[in-house]
Order: structure tokens, then sequence, then C-alpha cells
């Protein structure tokens, strides 16, 4: 049986969030894209965790409880291909999310809640895309379509190889 833990975690001042530890075997095949759809699922958007660790057992204090001060900080997500923003607009929301999420660039298919995206960062997400583009963006929006790409047909349509839109 595995062993799960979530704890509120705040690695950067003001950036409280919620991280996932859950313990099973190297073999088992877990990662964080298996383990958040089915939490998508069942939970209120604000309950799932930004970022999943899976580890081979939860650290335990002498008397058997869990030992949250050993617990690691989560990696910094890194996506296995980068695609870089073709448009003006694409390259604006991407340098907000990577702002927002602490990471050294987010490409138009990097998903915002798997590099550690969760409700707070998506609301001042949704907001700086208002001011700085003027468009009329929701939360929801963003946790339907949550890559820049998505976001970015769903305003212009389909991009060109050559970044018209």
């Amino acid at each position: 049986m595995n062993d799960a833990a979530v704890v509120a975690r705040e690695d950067a001042p003001g950036g409280t969030r919620l991280v996932a530890y859950v313990a099973a075997p190297a073999t088992s095949g877990l990662t964080p894209g298996t383990l958040r759809p089915p939490l998508e699922r069942q939970l209120p958007e604000y309950m799932v965790p930004s970022a999943f660790v899976v580890m081979a057992a939860l650290p335990v204090t002498p008397n058997g409880k869990l030992d949250r001060k050993a617990l690691p900080g989560p990696e910094a997500p890194v996506a296995a291909t980068y695609a870089p923003p073709v448009t003006p607009p694409q390259k604006i929301m991407c340098d907000i999310a990577a702002d927002l999420l602490r990471v050294p660039r987010v490409g138009i298919h990097d998903n915002f809640f798997d590099l550690g995206g969760h409700s707070l960062l998506a609301t001042q997400f949704v907001s700086r895309v208002r001011n700085e583009l003027h468009l009329t963006l929701s939360v929801r929006r963003l946790f339907e379509n949550p890559t820049v790409g998505q976001l970015s047909d769903a305003f212009f349509g389909p991009t060109s190889e050559e970044g018209e839109i």
C-alpha cells in the first residue's frame, strides 16, 4: 500500500502551495502526470496539489509520525521539449507564466499547472494577461486551456508555422 501526504509549503515568500508526497516503489510508474488527472476529476481546483513528489518512503519521526521537516522541496519541473512562442501575444503570456511560476522559461505547449501553477497563481496570470494584452480571460478558461498555445488558439485561432494569427 502506498502512503501519501499533502503539505502546504512556502518555498518562496508569499508562495504557499500544496505539494503531494507519495511513497511508491520506483517500478510503480507513478508520476505527476498520472497522479494529477484523477484528482482533478474528484476535487475542486483549489484542492489539487500544484506539485507532486514520488519517493520510496515518507520520512517519519522516531515515534512513527510524518516528519514534515524532512520532506524535500519539489524539483522545478522541466518540460521534455521546449516550443518557443511564435506570436507577440504568446511571448507575453509565456513571459508572464515564467515569472509567476519562477521558472526560466515557459513554452507554448507547457501546462501551467504541471509547472507548479495553482488557483492563486492562475488568478494572477489572468489579471496580468488582462492588463498587458487587454484580453478578457477567466480562471476557468485557463483551467480548460492550460497551455499558452491553447489559450492563443482560443483567442486568435490556430497559429500558422510562420507565426501569423
